[in-house]
């Protein structure tokens, strides 16, 4: 337990390169849930947040609607430990309540290649929703390899490997409230604490 502690106080002791801050973050959400409640006044929406990563954008996102919905969560992962890059994606839908007939907007927190993104897109359609649709915080629009975009996004960022709200690297600085560039010290004394997961 002592060697942790010292262990997450390394991860702590100098500034990250803060590539969004919090107030950015803020006033993008508030944004994006202006822009959600516009379009689907009237209509039977389910926001279907991606585990784990999309935790924290789902919280705001919903808190800065005005319009009723349902919230779901599903667990779908292309990153794992200490990876940085995507990899194999795995789609455990289990958590998923009935969405026939339903609105439904994919969330989570970053686009990278898209495959996630496409994956779940696919996934959801055998529920038989009215509608679906992608909202992500982060594009990586560099790293795209797919031919689709996300319909709702926050920021368009440069190929950098981010944590902070939500993200993580081995299941460390999901807390932190800015999008952060971890160099090389960060992520070793994660790695040594600890899983990108989502």
């Amino acid at each position: 337990m002592e060697n942790h502690k010292f262990i997450l106080a390394d991860i702590n002791r100098h500034a990250m390169r803060v590539l969004i801050s919090e107030s950015q973050i803020r006033d993008r959400v508030r944004e994006l849930g202006a822009q959600l409640s516009h379009e689907y006044a009237g209509r039977p929406l389910t926001i279907l947040g991606i585990l784990t990563g999309s935790i924290v954008l789902l919280a705001d996102l919903i808190r800065a609607t005005n319009v009723p919905l349902r919230v779901a969560l599903i667990s779908a992962s292309s990153y794992g430990g200490t990876r940085t890059s995507p990899g194999t994606l795995s789609v455990n839908n289990s958590l998923v309540p009935d969405l026939k007939g339903r609105d439904v907007v994919i969330l989570d927190d970053i686009f990278d290649t898209g495959h996630t993104m496409v994956g779940m897109n696919e996934a959801v359609k055998g529920f038989e929703p009215a509608s679906v649709k992608s909202a992500v915080l982060l594009w990586k629009t560099a790293r795209s390899q797919v031919n689709v975009s996300p319909d709702y996004y926050g920021f368009k960022i440069p190929n950098e490997f981010v944590v902070g709200y939500g993200l993580d690297y081995n299941d460390e600085f999901r807390h932190l409230p800015y999008i952060g560039i971890p160099d090389h010290e960060d992520l070793m004394a994660a790695g040594r604490c600890g899983t990108r997961t989502s």
